[in-house]
C-alpha cells in the first residue's frame, strides 16, 4: 500500500508540473507573439523547470536569448545573449537531432555570435552556417527559414570582395563556393514557401542586388515594407530594405 502511494503521489506531482508546464508555455508563446522577448524568455525558463529537457522549451528559450539582442545596444552583451541561445539550442538538438527546426538554431546562432567575433571566428562560424542550414533543409526539403539562411549565406559570401577572399584563402583556408545566383534560387524558395514573411522579401531583394537584378530587388524591398509584422525581426528586415530604397532612388 505504501508503495502504492508513493506512485501515486509521484504520479501526481509530475501531473502538476506537466499542467504548470503547459500554462507556462502557453502564455510565454502570447507573449512571444506580441515580440515581448523578455517576458517570453522569462516564462519559457520557468516551463523548463517545471518540466526539464523538453526539445521544444529548450529551442524556445534560445530563441529569446537570440530576439533579446535586438533590444540591446552593447555589443558585449549581445555576445553574452548570443552565447546563451547557442547553449540552449546544443541541448535542443541533442536530445532532438532530427528536429529541423533545431538544427537551423545552431546555424543561426553561430551566426549571430559571428557578429561579435574576430576574424577567425567569423569565418569558422561561417562554415558552420552553411553546415546546418543545409543540415535542416536535408531533414525538412520545405522549411523556409533554412533556404533563407542558405541563400543569405550564398549571396553574403559570393558578395566579399576579390582581396577579402583572396586574405581568407591564405590565411584561414578560403570558405566554401557560393555565388549570387544560389543565393537568389534559394531565397525565391523562401518567399514561395512563405511569402507573408517580410525578412524573406528583404533578404531576396538584396541577394537580387548582388546579383545585378536592381528592378526586381527593389520590389522585393517594396514588398517587405508593405507586408506586416510577423516576426520581432522583422522590424530589422524593414529598417534594411528601407535604406536600400532610398539608396535607390
Amino acid at each position: 500500500m505504501r508503495r502504492l502511494l508513493t506512485f501515486l503521489a509521484l504520479a501526481l506531482v509530475a501531473a502538476l508540473r506537466a499542467a504548470e508546464s503547459d500554462v507556462l508555455v502557453k502564455d510565454a508563446l502570447a507573449a512571444e507573439a506580441r515580440f515581448d522577448s523578455k517576458t517570453a524568455l522569462d516564462l519559457f525558463l520557468k516551463a523548463n523547470a517545471a518540466h526539464p529537457d523538453d526539445p521544444v522549451i529548450l529551442q524556445k528559450i534560445a530563441r529569446q536569448y537570440s530576439d533579446l539582442t535586438f533590444d540591446l545596444t552593447d555589443s558585449a552583451e549581445q555576445k553574452r545573449y548570443c552565447l546563451e541561445a547557442l547553449a540552449y539550442a546544443k541541448r535542443s538538438v541533442a536530445l532532438a537531432p532530427k528536429d529541423a527546426v533545431n538544427v537551423l538554431s545552431l546555424g543561426i546562432c553561430y551566426a549571430k555570435i559571428g557578429l561579435y567575433s574576430d576574424t577567425r571566428t567569423k569565418i569558422e562560424n561561417s562554415r558552420l552556417v552553411k553546415d546546418y542550414a543545409e543540415q535542416s533543409l536535408a531533414l525538412d526539403p520545405n522549411y523556409s527559414y533554412a533556404h533563407h539562411v542558405l541563400g543569405q549565406w550564398h549571396h553574403e559570401v559570393a558578395s566579399l570582395g576579390a582581396t577579402t577572399r583572396l586574405f581568407v584563402r591564405l590565411v584561414y583556408g578560403g570558405l566554401p563556393a557560393a555565388s549570387t545566383a544560389e543565393g537568389v534560387k534559394y531565397l525565391r524558395r523562401a518567399v514561395e514557401l512563405s511569402p507573408q514573411l517580410p525578412s524573406h522579401h528583404a533578404e531576396l531583394g538584396f541577394a537580387l542586388l548582388a546579383d545585378g537584378q536592381r528592378d526586381a530587388a527593389k520590389r522585393e524591398f517594396e514588398q517587405t515594407l508593405a507586408l506586416p509584422q510577423r516576426e520581432k525581426y522583422d522590424t530589422e528586415s524593414k529598417r534594411r530594405a528601407r535604406e536600400a530604397l532610398a539608396k535607390m532612388r
